[in-house]
């Protein structure tokens, strides 16, 4: 089968298209077909080696970190899924490989396409379905009637973000491009802040949380401004820190390079009575059942972006991930 892999971490990494075997699946795995996959900004961090520390890989490596397909195989253990199903997954990212003809993948990561949706428009909902779930979920542990704000968040992961923070009865907060207002306002913000018109953390505060997906610096110290004391920023984006560390188990030596590594963003939120938290998004087919069932019945459609790429094509299609503007998620063809 064709696979796309990486054989060396790089600034400006390149992906080789070549010939492997087949995956063979285990007892509990699922061997599918991969039909669509999608292109995310995390390949880069891949690529660069940005991540290395929360998950090394073994080189060369097939990337690729959200696919949708058919199942091919499965194994003796597995009852849930049959061959020809329609399924979509966040692949666990100690087992990536979606940029390839097929993925063999935990049983426990994977979940029934929603109904009626294309293959592509399936591929661009789990990482950040999952994403914005385990963020308000597992992380900030959101309660009815907060307060939420995700700036920068009109983009493919707010088109998934918002709709579950309803689902949670939350009130949300948008900033972003003109250009996004109506669509997100027929979402249900409470707000949508034009950011080239008006400064957020001049007009909001006292907020219970918020979602970063900007990342450090100043940006971090207008999103900390808004928060009531006692409340909660969750980075998508800025540094790992103790916490993360602690609640995924690392070794003793990740455990002290991230407390170093979120120790100033750690200490300037809790000089104002506020939590500093970092999430990497996690494989989870139950979770993703749950998007499912939201995807349907509030018909969410996530934008994809108009030209679709062939796997043939990767490069291309990380170059424009990287270096220009999108109308959504970019989608690899099989």
């Amino acid at each position: 089968m064709k696979a796309a892999q990486l054989d060396r971490y790089s600034r400006h990494g390149k992906l080789m298209v070549r010939d492997i075997p087949v995956p063979e699946q285990g007892p509990n795995e699922v061997l599918i077909k991969v039909r669509a996959a999608a292109v995310n900004p995390l390949e880069w961090l891949i690529i660069k080696g940005t991540i290395r520390l929360i998950q090394d890989y073994r080189l060369p490596q097939t990337l690729g970190n959200e696919c949708s397909g058919t199942v091919e195989q499965v194994g003796a253990h597995v009852h849930a899924f049959q061959p020809g199903d329609a399924v979509y997954t966040r692949l666990p990212l100690n087992r990536i490989g979606a940029f390839a003809e097929y993925v063999s993948v935990d049983q426990a990561a994977v979940a029934k396409m929603p109904a009626g949706y294309a293959f592509d428009a399936a591929a661009a909902i789990p990482l950040t379905g999952l994403t914005a779930w385990q963020a308000m979920v597992n992380e900030l542990k959101a309660r009815p009637g907060q307060t939420l704000l995700i700036p920068g968040g009109s983009g493919s992961f707010g088109q998934m973000a918002v709709p579950i923070a309803r689902s949670l009865g939350l009130r949300t907060f948008v900033t972003g491009n003109e250009r996004a207002r109506d669509q997100f306002l027929s979402l249900g913000v409470e707000r949508y802040i034009d950011y080239k018109k008006e400064n957020y953390w001049e007009t909001l505060s006292e907020l219970d949380l918020v979602i970063d997906t900007l990342g450090g610096g100043e940006a971090f110290d207008h999103e900390l401004a808004v928060l009531k004391h006692g409340g909660q920023l969750l980075s998508l984006r800025s540094a790992p820190n103790r916490e993360f560390a602690l609640r995924n188990g690392f070794p003793w030596y990740k455990q002290a390079l991230f407390t170093l590594a979120g120790l100033k963003y750690d200490c300037r939120a809790r000089r104002q009575g506020k939590r500093y938290l970092f999430m990497f998004v996690q494989a989870d087919g139950e979770a993703l059942r749950t998007i499912t069932r939201l995807v349907e019945r509030d018909h969410i459609t996530p934008a994809i972006d108009p030209r679709p790429y062939t796997l043939d094509q990767i490069n291309e299609a990380l170059r424009h991930v990287a270096e220009d503007p999108l109308q959504g998620k970019v989608i690899i063809r099989m």
